[in-house]
């Protein structure tokens, strides 16, 4: 078990040292989003949707799993959670009592980060683009996206965009073109 320890230990220290800057700020930046006490642990359910801002959907039995692995009691920190009462009857005490730190969400945040893969990451983004699933990126979801992103972008720019990648002449970009163009 020790070894065991030891070995994720040094994982999680590997990880942390492979991932970028940007991608260190966006895992920080999910973690005081959702720590809603300020106290700098999360609980389950503020594991869950932290993990989810970031892109990773998991089941409950893998968020039971990191508490378990990672989490620090409730009751261990000094006036964690006191806004909540006590309840009256005693509860399950397992890792849904458990709080993940900030140390430890970053860590387990980087390796799956790191574990990404990239092609399903651009598929993902085709997707925001597509938002109405016809296959490709026209001109009116380019207008769109730099419309929701405040880029001022004329329309000459964004139909010349459209062109440079538009490989097959189709009037839009594939999402094998646009895996193409985010790889190459």
């Amino acid at each position: 078990e020790r070894l065991e320890r030891e070995r994720r230990e040094a994982e999680e220290r590997d990880a942390l040292d492979r991932i970028s800057e940007e991608q260190r700020e966006e895992i920080n930046e999910a973690f005081q989003l959702f720590d809603l006490d300020k106290d700098n642990h999360i609980d389950y359910h503020e594991l869950k949707v932290a993990l989810k801002a970031l892109g990773f959907e998991l089941p409950k039995t893998e968020l039971l799993q990191i508490l378990q692995q990672h989490g620090v009691p409730a009751s261990s920190l000094t006036g964690a959670r006191s806004a909540v009462p006590p309840p009256a009857q005693p509860t399950f005490s397992g890792p849904s009592r458990l709080l993940l730190s900030h140390q430890a969400f970053v860590s387990i945040a980087a390796q799956r980060v790191l574990a990404r893969d990239p092609r399903e990451e651009i598929a993902r983004a085709f997707e925001l683009f597509d938002a109405d699933g016809k296959g490709r990126i026209e001109l009116q979801d380019l207008r769109r996206v730099a419309r929701e992103l405040g880029e001022g972008l004329q329309e000459e720019e964004l139909a010349a965009m459209i062109e440079e990648f538009d490989v097959r002449g189709q009037g839009g970009i594939t999402q094998e073109e646009f895996i193409g163009i985010c790889l190459g």
